[in-house]
């Protein structure tokens, strides 16, 4: 059974290490999710402290989803956002380890991290992804709207093109 808990920033910091290890399983895997194949677990770990850093200052949510205890997958929902864009929020990072894969655990974080935005007051979401990966059809099932792709926009940890696709979705 999948649980999903939004983490405060106290409980950020004790699961920061095993945040990192889904970062870094998600990077060995070929995800491209802003990391390169030399990611250590020393900036994996630097990367979620500064995400905690915005739970404590309240600039995002960060959501963690656990199978029998063991950390496996997260996202997160930058909510501070331009003073002409109070309604919107971004959806980030959206990783789940490889081993969890297929057991509806993205599903069930993106569900969590809607209600989470609606939560805080929030109408509007946007967020990237890979092309042709599993998550753009994850968002597509979801109901999210396609709104286009921009070609090599980033790249994967072994340093080849990533065409990237830009959805929303109305809360």
């Amino acid at each position: 059974m999948v649980e999903i808990r939004r983490l405060t920033a106290v409980e950020g910091r004790q699961y920061v290490g095993a945040l990192a290890d889904v970062l870094l399983d998600c990077v060995e895997g070929g995800a491209s999710v802003s990391f390169m194949a030399s990611l250590s677990k020393a900036d994996a770990e630097s990367f979620f402290v500064k995400v905690v850093e915005g739970v404590q200052r309240g600039d995002r949510i960060l959501l963690a989803a656990f199978i029998d205890s063991t950390l496996v997958g997260t996202v997160q929902i930058l909510t501070a956002m331009p003073p002409n864009q109070p309604h919107r929020a971004d959806v980030a990072k959206l990783l789940v380890v490889r081993s969890a894969r297929g057991q509806g655990v993205g599903a069930r974080l993106m569900e969590h991290a809607e209600e989470a935005s609606r939560g805080a007051g929030k109408t509007l979401l946007v967020l990237d992804t890979a092309s042709g990966g599993s998550a753009e059809r994850l968002y597509q099932r979801m109901g999210w709207t396609r709104a286009g792709v921009i070609p090599k926009y980033a790249m994967y940890p072994d340093e080849t093109w990533c065409d990237t696709v830009i959805f929303w979705k109305q809360l």
